[in-house]
């Protein structure tokens, strides 16, 4: 079996300010995710989330427990600033608002701001630079000052930024939150196509339950700890559990539930608005085709 790309082992992690109680976030985490998985993380506030994510490219540091990423033990007291360093070309993350991370005055010149810092030769950052405008669809926007752009247009700047530094893995962490229907739609179909097309790792931190479904896999955080793990049919079969730990489930599998209470017969956990419609369908036509009114 492959080693993991992301292999988490009992992490804790407790904030600790100064004159305030110390708040346990993660409670003895432990998960795998391969490499080129495409994974929806969901929990609600303070189930240790997106302090996971800043663990996977230490903005943050674990009080205990075993961490892997790309063949690097985090944990390890022999890791050195180097190794960190190595780190953070392999993870990139794309945070909630995208102004926290545009740093230039020019949408190229942006995104080469990554490549630059690490020394990457100039004509390779021209190459870098035009490749991933091309992968979010900004080539045009190149000379476009960003903050004359969209929401969702920001926000894949913000990404095309992250793609030039050529890292493995992209996590976004509530990379949606901020935008209207059209910018989240325009940021999901971008880092599938990456996932799909380039083979990163996508991990998505979402309190978005029908973006999460399009995910291959979802899991779960309650307490700082797993609490569900598998595909989206799957955990969203689990309604019930889901609402009692203070989250939602997609549209299209509280109409089927609502249905089904109301008797009509529909097999399958559908997580997509097309997978709804069809079941819906074929659940009419055999409840009427057996005569019932």
């Amino acid at each position: 079996m492959k080693e993991a790309f992301i292999r988490a082992k009992d992490l804790y992690y407790t904030y600790k300010e100064e004159g305030q109680e110390p708040v346990s976030v993660l409670r003895g985490l432990s998960l795998e995710i391969q490499k080129g998985e495409y994974v929806a993380i969901l929990g609600h506030n303070g189930s240790g989330k997106s302090t996971f994510a800043k663990l996977l490219n230490m903005i943050l540091e674990p009080d205990s427990g075993e961490l892997w990423v790309a063949g690097r033990e985090l944990t390890s007291p022999e890791l050195t600033e180097d190794d960190v360093y190595a780190l953070r070309r392999e993870v990139g993350m794309v945070f909630q608002n995208p102004d926290n991370q545009l740093v230039a005055t020019i949408v190229e010149e942006d995104v080469a701001f990554g490549p630059e810092n690490l020394g990457v030769p100039s004509a390779e950052i021209r190459r870098r630079v035009d490749e991933a405008l091309a992968a979010v669809g900004m080539s045009n926007f190149a000379k476009s000052e960003p903050h004359r752009l969209s929401g969702g247009q920001k926000q894949r700047v913000a990404i095309a930024g992250i793609i030039a530094m050529m890292p493995n893995c992209m996590i976004f962490d509530e990379s949606t939150a901020m935008l209207d229907p059209v910018g989240r739609r325009e940021v999901v179909e971008t880092f599938e196509k990456l996932n799909r097309e380039r083979g990163i790792t996508v991990i998505t931190i979402t309190h978005y339950m029908n973006e999460a479904a399009r995910a291959d896999r979802v899991i779960v955080l309650d307490e700082g700890k797993v609490l569900m793990d598998g595909k989206p049919f799957e955990v969203f079969a689990r309604a019930e559990e889901l609402v009692a730990t203070g989250l939602d489930v997609p549209q299209c599998t509280s109409l089927v539930h609502a249905l089904r209470k109301k008797g009509l017969v529909i097999d399958g956990e559908p997580v997509t608005t097309e997978e709804c419609a069809e079941m819906i369908c074929r659940a009419l036509e055999e409840h009427h085709g057996k005569g019932n009114a």
